[in-house]
């Protein structure tokens, strides 16, 4: 397995619990919580499609 990628995993379950506790500060719902997950995990993969080149 790629280190990168596993720091990149990493770094995105780090992101992930960070965001739990920004969205109890904002009171996001579910589907907001769902939207921002899905935009970072694109972003994730755009930058690890971008350091493979």
């Amino acid at each position: 397995m790629d280190s990168g990628l596993i720091l990149l995993v990493f770094l995105a379950l780090l992101v992930a619990w960070g965001l739990n506790r920004v969205r109890r500060a904002f009171r996001l719902g579910p589907v907001g919580y769902a939207g921002v997950m899905i935009v970072f995990i694109i972003a994730m993969l755009l930058v690890w499609g971008q350091t493979k080149v």
